[in-house]
């Protein structure tokens, strides 16, 4: 049996260009390949949507374009992703083929492609016996998000991340007990489910390790499920043991900065004993990233912008902290203001100064300052003659002192200076001998 596995579409007037563009494809191919079920494994929405939203009516729309060519079943995620009653409309879009809105913990037997709960949490003898005896396609292990508030009031805090994993750890067993019985009648047995596997790796690369996730990959494999189908964590990974499988397809589209890896759906081959599925990449967003071994080159970033709508840009640089201020992030942030995320990562390299060698065995400061100029190869005398000043003189007095010698360099620096130092470069005239100045005392000098 083919079944195509869709999770975590997030639709939402933020998400509504991503999350249509790859569900769309994906309700496509899987219609293509000839899946002969369709699994939503939660959130479908990304927070409650109003009834006239866009993003409901193309959700809508797709999930009304699948039940046209398969059954299709949803589970239900996430409470503050899909709030209790959000699917419930979905089941009222159905087709040629029904929507089965999963959101308590039960078992589903698809039966001449319509699809048969059980009354509890599993098959009782009785109704197990009824099913087997219509031959189903394929049987169903429902468990939906639990809501750990409500098992907190009832065990109390302190105890409710682990009573909860022992809870579902009963819960598999006793599924495993009923889906056993159906393996060994040739059915096809099915694990749905939303939420968190201990030891698994979130789309950011982070492993999730604790005791308040919901599933160790035990209690999932005691369910006795040929594949156990999940969501929430938004990156593609999976575990197998013995022809069962447990994987998770990831989000259909690249939601959030830095998601790894490749955004799809899964294809699942399902029988007996033995499941296999295929990770089918679906049409996301791309993330570039680009580096610079200094400040950004503002021309090579604007040639990246051209081409970087609908993407997630990261630019990251190193730069010396006393030449931080000359990247201006807001004209950064401005050449990219149609990508779809933008993440400025400077790595600030820090001054590295070193000490002078010897300079605390020098007793005053004149000879600290010397040293320092001995070991910096620079000019001691000027430094030392204006740090005496700094010491025998008051503030206003150097200040004024500096003022007039500043003084003295603007009326030097006049026109008239200047002709004056020009003329004081030629020769000094010579002083004329007594005889030169006899014509002086000629008596016809001033005659008429």
């Amino acid at each position: 049996m083919k079944i195509a596995q869709c999770s975590d579409l997030h639709y939402s007037p933020e998400n509504l260009a991503e999350s249509d563009r790859c569900f769309t494809f994906a309700v496509g191919d899987a219609i293509r390949r000839g899946a002969d079920v369709g699994v939503i494994s939660g959130d479908s929405t990304d927070h409650r949507l109003d009834a006239h939203a866009p993003a409901l009516n193309a959700l809508a729309t797709q999930i009304h374009r699948m039940a046209d060519a398969m059954p299709v079943l949803m589970l239900q995620g996430t409470f503050s992703h899909e709030p209790p009653g959000t699917l419930d409309n979905f089941a009222l879009m159905g087709a040629s083929f029904d929507v089965f809105v999963a959101d308590r913990v039960q078992q589903v037997a698809l039966v001449n492609r319509k699809f048969v709960p059980s009354a509890g949490p599993v098959f009782e003898a009785d109704e197990l016996e009824s099913v087997l005896s219509q031959q189903p396609e394929v049987v169903f292990t429902c468990l939906p998000t639990i809501h750990k508030g409500q098992l907190a009031i009832s065990v109390g805090a302190a105890d409710a991340s682990t009573e909860l994993a022992e809870v579902l750890m009963g819960f598999l067993v006793r599924a495993g007990k009923v889906n056993a019985v159906l393996r060994a009648a040739g059915v096809p047995t099915v694990g749905v489910s939303h939420g968190t596997v201990n030891g698994c790796t979130t789309e950011h690369g982070v492993m999730m390790a604790g005791f308040d996730h919901e599933f160790s990959v035990t209690a999932l494999f005691a369910a006795q499920c040929d594949a156990f189908m999940l969501g929430h964590i938004h990156k593609y990974q999976f575990w197998t043991l013995a022809g069962q499988q447990i994987a998770y397809p990831g989000s259909v589209g690249r939601f959030h900065y830095g998601e790894e890896g490749d955004k799809g759906y899964l294809m699942w081959q399902v029988a007996a004993g033995d499941a296999q599925s295929e990770l089918v990449v679906t049409p996301s967003r791309e993330m570039v990233t680009i580096d610079f071994d200094g400040p950004p080159d503002m021309e090579q970033l604007a040639e990246l912008a051209n081409s970087s709508a609908d993407r997630f840009v990261r630019v990251r640089w190193q730069i010396d902290e006393e030449h931080r201020q000359i990247v201006d992030r807001s004209a950064i942030e401005a050449l990219f203001s149609k990508a779809a995320g933008l993440k400025l990562d400077a790595r600030i390299l820090p001054v590295m100064r070193s000490r002078a060698e010897g300079i605390s065995q020098e007793v005053t400061v004149d000879r600290k300052l010397a040293r320092w100029c001995e070991l910096a190869n620079v000019g001691a005398e000027p430094l030392i003659e204006r740090l005496q000043l700094l010491a025998m003189d008051d503030p206003e007095a150097i200040a004024e002192a500096v003022l007039a010698r500043l003084s003295n360099v603007e009326a030097t620096s006049a026109p008239a200076v200047v002709s004056l130092i020009q003329a004081s470069r030629e020769a000094p005239p010579t002083v004329a001998a007594a005889d030169d100045l006899d014509w002086l005392s000629g008596g016809d000098l001033f005659a008429a």
